[in-house]
């Protein structure tokens, strides 16, 4: 039996989008599943944050080697996907922000004052304590993004859901939805909480934490400032230490939400529900204290699952079998483009790269010499 394709991605968030693109740009044949709208999971709103800082080096590189292919992108689909504003980081960790840059000297990023801060964050209350700009970060447009990989992969969507993956013994999956039965050469999951369960079917145990998470959009108080830089704030200056921030396109909203995350059951049940709604309480209050460029008032909401790993929240890993791979890991927009063309390069090449492996623990913070 011929395979339907040569790749199947389950899951059309940006990872999924991505990684499909990359193999039709190497001249595969691809089909992406998902039993929703592009872009309708993890990947939901209007803006997230680009940044290079991690406490890991190998995420650092593999954000310049993203940013590189954002860029690229743009130039393909004629639509800025990451802004020009930059990104900002406030508080005493951006010490060790700066170290491990430091290994990075092609990246512009600098501690700055207190006039370049209110240059780069008018939105920002005043400030003095310690600020960092990575000048080539900002605001990924990924409405923009998500609608540029689907239009190039519409005659590829298949809107149903995946029930199991089966080996056989063709050496191809047996993909099963609700109202198909296909076989591909290769199958990446990228699939968010659905990624798990697909991997116990093929006898992988992925270590997986899910939660769920809110961020809230404030718009501008006045005409939109003609600059915003996305935000982290772990300074506690205005009452919280696990803040970030995006801008949507125009700059008249921006999206604001908490680093902490709410913990669910395996299978998704809330123990206390009204914990969402006081994270989204407390992104308010911040907003009122921190942010006086922004209306007090929410305008909208995104909820999600997040899929951590728990060696760190930046952590990504993937899982193989011998015909499928699974992808696991929780920030991993900004590294949608280069995990997406590793992704296709280790199943034409045979060899997943060694920092990908579970067993690199990505994202886990490094010494830095």
């Amino acid at each position: 039996m011929t395979p339907n394709s040569d790749i199947a991605v389950i899951g059309a968030g940006i990872v999924g989008l991505s990684t499909a693109y990359a193999a039709q740009q190497q001249g595969l044949s691809v089909t992406v599943y998902d039993s929703g709208p592009p872009g309708g999971g993890q990947s939901a709103g209007q803006a997230r944050v680009f940044r290079h800082a991690h406490d890991d080096p190998r995420l650092v590189a593999m954000a310049a080697d993203s940013r590189e292919t954002w860029r690229e992108w743009e130039e393909d689909f004629g639509a800025e996907l990451v802004s020009s504003d930059g990104a900002v980081a406030l508080g005493p960790g951006i010490d060790d922000k700066l170290d491990v840059l430091a290994g990075f000297p092609q990246l512009p990023v600098r501690r700055i004052g207190h006039d370049e801060l209110a240059e780069a964050m008018p939105l920002l209350a005043p400030f003095d304590g310690p600020a960092m700009l990575d000048e080539t970060g900002g605001s990924i447009r990924t409405q923009a993004a998500i609608g540029a990989l689907a239009d190039r992969l519409r005659d590829s969507m298949v809107t149903d859901h995946v029930l199991t993956l089966r080996q056989t013994r063709r050496e191809t999956v047996e993909v099963r939805t609700g109202t198909r039965c296909q076989e591909h050469g290769h199958v990446v999951v990228c699939a968010g909480r659905g990624t798990a369960p697909l991997a116990r079917g093929v006898g992988l145990s992925l270590p997986v934490r899910l939660a769920a998470h809110v961020r809230v959009t404030f718009a501008a108080t006045g005409p939109p400032p003609p600059r915003v830089a996305t935000l982290q704030d772990s300074s506690g200056e205005f009452g919280e230490t696990g803040i970030y921030a995006a801008a949507y396109p125009g700059n008249s909203h921006y999206a604001v939400g908490l680093s902490e995350t709410v913990q669910v059951g395996e299978d998704g049940s809330f123990a206390e529900p009204s914990e969402l709604a006081q994270l989204a309480q407390r992104a308010a209050a911040y907003t009122k204290r921190a942010l006086p460029g922004l209306t007090a008032t929410p305008v909208e909401f995104v909820h999600c699952w997040v899929t951590e790993l728990p060696w760190n929240e930046d952590a990504v890993a993937v899982w193989q079998s011998p015909a499928a791979s699974f992808v696991a890991g929780h920030n991993l927009f900004k590294q949608a483009p280069g995990l997406g063309r590793a992704l296709v390069e280790s199943v034409t090449d045979g060899r997943l790269p060694t920092h990908l492996t579970p067993e690199a623990r990505l994202g886990e913070p490094q010494a830095t010499s």
